[in-house]
């Protein structure tokens, strides 16, 4: 069956994401296309850091750090419940980078961007400050600054919801096979079936070039294509801060405090080849466990990681050298009127920057499609389950936590930080844990399982544990499996 859409947007990415509930908010029907799970690429693998890019600095990329930090209180608004505020420590080292011109780059990055609510930069003694315990001794001079942690995987997925909500189709496992302008719209083959549109966006991430060759448009820049690669070990200090420390290299890399027990470190810089696993490298793990061990007093061996990620950053190729000083800013390339039917297609972008990109994107579709006609809006909108204030996150897991005593301190934290508003949706009038079916340990309980399954996309163990939570850090190999049975089980029993 044929169905007849004003705009496809190819890619369950951030920016996909992002460009279908732009669109939907504006009254054109949309249809979202994703060959695998939502956020199961490079949306689920980045640093997990709503910022403006402190480094991009030293590559004169000004702009791209405004945009990015004019970003960071806007995301913070709209999402209070998956992306929050996190002062990050940054060393002075000797040898590397001089102090005047670490305090200096820390200004422009509080003056450049439109900060408002998040604390401005102050210098710190690290022999008295609580971030300087756990590291090794002779660092003394340091700087604290703001910037922000999102939960990405979620925001893909919240994105994705709101945009449902808004009108639009979302198809998860539905490759695109061929696709074609034809009368005046675009012809798009699934197995689905046959998807018409008026207009077709690329935001296939790092499969943007594969996706360009299927429709036959050539675009007339490159792409370099850029291997993130993060391991998670047992956490390495108790307080909140996170770091950002150098390497003799010239590289950058953070410690950051994740769920709860874990320390999460990286990323890494290497060019991905047509291929090749994207998969940290043993090398990789090496350089990132040897860094981490040059600052803080407790070594850190290959041994010690617990997990492994790595994302590929579809990056416009700058002619730069080195993969770390290749921009992250993007390009939007949208054919002309004599072309026929429009095609946009969307290079390069990072997190931080999806909502500008997306309303950007939709902006210069309205151009050709009018029935894009409603203004911007996304910025002041809050996404499922984050519509409560910025700084209210405590107060919610207090009202989860009275509502549900059963859940402990720990599990109303978890959900509150998933869920936001939205946790009481699938919790409803239950009285104690019996009330939410099976457990499948963690605090994973049927109902939230049938939740995720239900309402936001998530059919196997993979996609609930490693996307939507990050329960697979602590569930076992015979509790993974039995998650993957029961869905299995499920899966068949709709079938």
């Amino acid at each position: 069956m044929e169905s007849m859409f004003d705009l496809a947007v190819i890619g369950g990415g951030i920016n996909g994401t992002g460009i279908a509930r732009d669109a939907a908010g504006r009254g054109a029907r949309v249809v979202l296309i994703e060959a695998g799970d939502l956020a199961c690429g490079t949306s689920s693998a980045s640093t997990k850091l709503i910022h403006g890019g402190l480094r991009y600095l030293e590559h004169y990329e000004f702009a791209l750090v405004r945009e990015a930090l004019a970003e960071r209180e806007a995301l913070w608004a709209i999402a209070p419940h998956i992306i929050h505020p996190m002062r990050f420590v940054l060393p002075h080292v000797h040898g590397l980078r001089p102090r005047w011109l670490l305090r200096l780059g820390l200004f422009l990055y509080d003056h450049i961007g439109g900060r408002k609510r998040l604390p401005a930069t102050r210098s710190i003694d690290l022999r008295r400050h609580p971030a300087g315990a756990p590291l090794k001794a002779g660092f003394a001079a340091g700087f604290e600054y703001s910037d922000g942690w999102v939960d990405d995987a979620r925001l893909v997925v919240l994105n994705a919801m709101d945009a449902r909500e808004h009108g639009a189709e979302v198809l998860t496992r539905t490759p695109v096979t061929s696709a074609r302008r034809e009368a005046g719209g675009w012809m798009i083959e699934t197995p689905c079936g046959t998807i018409r549109a008026r207009a077709l966006v690329n935001a296939a991430g790092s499969a943007v070039l594969k996706v360009e060759n299927l429709v036959g448009d050539k675009p007339d820049h490159g792409m370099r294509l850029v291997r993130g690669s993060h391991i998670v070990v047992r956490k390495l200090f108790d307080h909140p801060y996170a770091y950002f420390f150098q390497l003799p290299d010239g590289r950058i890399f953070f410690a950051i405090p994740y769920e709860r027990d874990f320390t999460l470190i990286g990323t890494t810089d290497a060019d991905q080849r047509e291929g090749d696993p994207i998969a940290a490298s043993e090398e990789e793990i090496a350089y990132l466990c040897e860094g981490a061990s040059r600052y803080f007093a407790r070594p850190i061996a290959p041994a010690d990681v617990v997990w492994t990620y790595s994302g590929v950053r579809p990056l416009v190729d700058d002619g730069s050298g080195k993969p770390e000083a290749a921009t992250r800013g993007y390009r939007l390339d949208l054919s002309d009127e004599d072309e026929g039917a429009p095609l946009l297609s969307v290079y390069g972008g990072k997190i931080t920057t999806y909502r500008h990109l997306a309303e950007e994107a939709v902006d210069r579709l309205g151009t050709r499609l009018h029935t894009l006609s409603g203004p911007a809006w996304t910025r002041l909108r809050a996404l499922p389950g984050g519509d409560f204030g910025m700084e209210e996150l405590p107060l919610l897991k207090a009202n989860l936590a009275g509502r549900y005593p059963f859940l402990g301190e720990v599990q109303a934290d978890r959900l509150a930080r998933a869920y936001g508003t939205r946790a009481e949706r699938w919790l409803g009038a239950a009285q104690g844990w019996a009330d939410l079916g099976r457990d499948f340990g963690a605090g994973l309980s049927q109902a939230e399982v049938d939740y995720l399954r239900a309402e936001e996309w998530a059919l196997t163990a993979e996609d609930m544990l490693w996307r939507r939570t990050k329960l697979g850090l602590r569930l076992s190999a015979a509790q993974q499996a039995e998650l993957a049975d029961y869905l299995g089980a499920a899966l068949g029993m709709k079938g």
